[in-house]
């Protein structure tokens, strides 16, 4: 595995530890096995957004801090210029950057997200997810098909999708090429 996923693991194993949090207490909270926690946490596995979205909050610490190993540490306001926001690999086929991970107590995280195209996974049923919180999506460019439990949508440029994350939710490309849509996971009080 690459080294940022190393240093990613590395400083989950250490919060862990100093939180005095048990193996079987985060693969809870993560919602994976014991083992897929294990394999996260030996740098054998790469991350999702939802895992790590999971770990820094049962953390008490901000994503961008397990990522990047600093603390986000503007106040007031913070610009992140086209391209240069933070990358996640949240899956297969999709690209996250941050928009914010400077900005210190944020509310929301605001990404850039581009799914790749692929007529496989156009084809396929959409794998689901959850995580907590509420999501607004924005179609920037391409179109999106978006699965929400038992309902399927197609999303094209200019529309806006808001959602209980907390339910299962997936998406795709499709339409023969990329989308890339405005994501921001807000936290509930």
């Amino acid at each position: 595995m690459s080294n940022q996923i190393m240093a990613i693991s590395e400083r989950i194993r250490a919060l862990r530890e100093i939180l005095d949090i048990t193996v079987e207490d985060m693969a809870k909270t993560c919602d994976v096995t014991v083992r897929e926690y294990e394999e996260h946490e030996n740098g054998e596995r790469d991350f999702t957004f939802t895992f790590l979205y999971k770990c820094a909050t049962r953390f008490g610490v901000d994503i961008a801090e397990l990522i990047s190993g600093e603390q986000p540490r503007l106040s007031g306001y913070c610009i992140t210029r086209k391209g240069e926001g933070l990358p996640i690999k949240r899956r297969e086929g999709f690209k996250y950057e941050n928009m914010a991970y400077l900005f210190k107590d944020r509310i929301a995280e605001p990404f850039i997200v581009t799914a790749k195209y692929s007529k496989e996974a156009e084809e396929a049923p959409i794998a689901l997810s959850a995580h907590e919180d509420q999501e607004f999506d924005m179609i920037l460019k391409g179109s999106l098909k978006f699965a929400y439990e038992g309902h399927i949508e197609v999303l094209h440029e200019g529309d806006v999708v808001y959602y209980d994350s907390r339910r299962g939710h997936g998406m795709v490309a499709t339409g023969g090429e990329d989308c890339v849509f405005l994501a921001v996971v807000m936290r509930q009080k």
